[in-house]
C-alpha cells in the first residue's frame, strides 16, 4: 500500500532539484524549545542518579554512623570498665604503699635497734676478748681447787679426777705453748688419781641402809623356844590306865625343857632393854656409815666390829637373817675405805703464779 508522501509535491521536487543543483548546504535550524526540553530531560536525569547517589550515600553513611556510634559505646564502656578497674588497682596499691610505708618504717626502726644492739655486743665482745684469758686461767683455778679440796676433805677421787680433766680441756682450748708444763703436771696428777684403788661408797652405804632397816626383824637368842616335843603315838589304848599314866607324864614333860645350849650365858632383856638394843645397833650402823662417808676407817671398823659383836651375843646366831648379817658385817669390815690421796697443792700453786706473769707480761 502506497501512500502519497509530501516529498512528492511538486514544491518539494522543486526545492530538491534546487537543492541538488546548488549543492550542500547548512541544515535546517531546530527550534529552541526542542532544545530546551532535552536539555532539560538531562538535567533532570542528571540530577535523579545525583539523588539517587546522594540517598545511597546517606544511607551507608547512617549504617556506619550507627556501627561506629555501636563500637563508640562499646569501647567507653570498656574503657568506663578498666578506669574502674584502674581505679581499683590504684586504690589497692595506695593501700598496700601505704602498709608497706608502715612496715619500712617498722622494719627501719627494728635496723636501728639491732645496729645499736650489734655495737654493743662488739663492744662486749672486745671486753670479754680482753679478758678470755682472765677468765680462762680463773676458771682452771676453780677446778683445781675443787679438785684439792675433794681429795683433802671428803676423799672423793672420781670427782677430783672430773675437775682436772676438766681443767685439762680448758687448757686445751687455749692452746698456749707457754701452758705445756701446766698440761703435763695436770696429767701427771690424773694418772697418779687413776692408779689409786676403788672404793665403792655408795655400794657400802647401800649395804649398811639395808642392815639398818634389817635389825628390827633379826630375832634375840632370848626370844627362841625349844621344840616341843611331839608325843608318841599311844597305840595300847587297851589299858585305861596306863594310857592316863602316859598321858599325865607327857603333860609333866612339858612344864620343864632341857635344852642344850652353845653359849650358856644367853643375856635375858626385859622389853625396854631389847628396845633399846635394838636402837643402838641401828646407830652404830648409822656411825659406820658416817664414818664411811668422812674417810674415818678407824670409826667405821670400830662401829661394825661392835655390831657384829652384838649380833653373836644378843641374837639367834642359828638364824639364817642374823647368818646373813653377820656375814655382811665381817664383809664390811675387812673392805679398806682409807686409801693416801696425793697431793695437787704445787698443780694449784703453778696456777697462781701464773697471774704475776700475766700480768708483767701485760705491762
Amino acid at each position: 500500500m502506497n501512500d502519497p508522501s509530501p516529498i512528492d509535491s511538486p514544491s518539494s521536487s522543486a526545492a530538491a532539484r534546487e537543492s541538488a543543483a546548488a549543492g550542500p548546504g547548512p541544515a535546517p535550524p531546530v527550534s529552541d524549545r526542542g532544545r530546551f526540553r532535552r536539555s532539560l530531560g538531562g538535567v533532570a536525569l542528571i540530577a535523579l542518579a545525583a539523588l539517587a547517589l546522594a540517598v545511597w550515600q546517606w544511607h551507608d553513611t547512617r549504617g556506619q554512623l550507627g556501627e561506629l556510634r555501636q563500637e563508640l559505646a562499646r569501647r567507653l564502656a570498656d574503657a568506663d570498665s578498666q578506669a574502674k578497674a584502674s581505679r581499683l588497682v590504684a586504690e589497692q596499691a595506695r593501700e598496700a604503699t601505704t602498709e608497706a610505708q608502715v612496715k619500712i618504717g617498722v622494719l627501719e626502726n627494728k635496723i636501728a635497734e639491732s645496729q645499736s644492739q650489734q655495737i654493743a655486743l662488739e663492744a662486749l665482745y672486745q671486753e670479754l676478748s680482753r679478758n678470755r684469758d682472765e677468765w680462762g686461767y680463773a676458771e682452771i683455778e676453780q677446778s683445781l681447787l675443787i679438785a684439792s679440796q675433794q681429795l683433802q676433805l671428803a676423799g672423793n677421787v672420781k670427782a677430783a679426777l672430773i675437775a682436772l680433766q676438766n681443767a685439762d680441756m680448758r687448757l686445751q682450748r687455749m692452746e698456749r705453748p707457754q701452758l705445756t708444763a701446766l698440761r703435763k703436771t695436770l696429767n701427771r696428777d690424773m694418772e697418779r688419781l687413776k692408779a689409786l684403788p676403788h672404793v665403792d661408797t655408795v655400794g657400802i652405804s647401800i649395804r649398811l641402809d639395808n642392815l639398818i632397816a634389817t635389825v628390827d626383824r633379826l630375832p634375840l637368842a632370848m626370844e627362841v623356844r625349844p621344840p616341843a616335843q611331839v608325843a608318841a603315838d599311844n597305840k595300847d589304848e587297851s589299858n585305861v590306865w596306863t594310857r592316863l599314866a602316859r598321858e599325865a607324864w607327857t603333860e609333866l614333860r612339858q612344864l620343864v625343857r632341857i635344852q642344850h645350849m652353845d653359849k650358856p650365858d644367853v643375856p635375858l632383856l626385859a622389853p625396854q632393854q631389847s628396845f633399846f638394843l635394838r636402837e643402838n645397833l641401828k646407830l652404830r650402823l648409822i656411825g659406820a656409815r658416817l664414818a664411811l662417808l668422812g674417810r674415818d676407817e678407824a670409826s667405821y671398823k670400830a662401829d661394825l666390829q661392835a655390831a657384829r659383836e652384838w649380833l653373836e651375843r644378843y641374837y639367834d646366831t642359828r638364824n639364817n637373817s642374823v647368818i646373813h648379817a653377820t656375814s655382811v658385817l665381817r664383809n664390811l669390815h675387812s673392805s679398806e675405805i682409807s686409801i693416801e690421796v696425793p697431793d695437787i697443792s704445787a698443780t694449784l700453786d703453778a696456777v697462781r703464779n701464773l697471774r704475776p706473769a700475766r700480768e708483767r707480761g701485760t705491762r
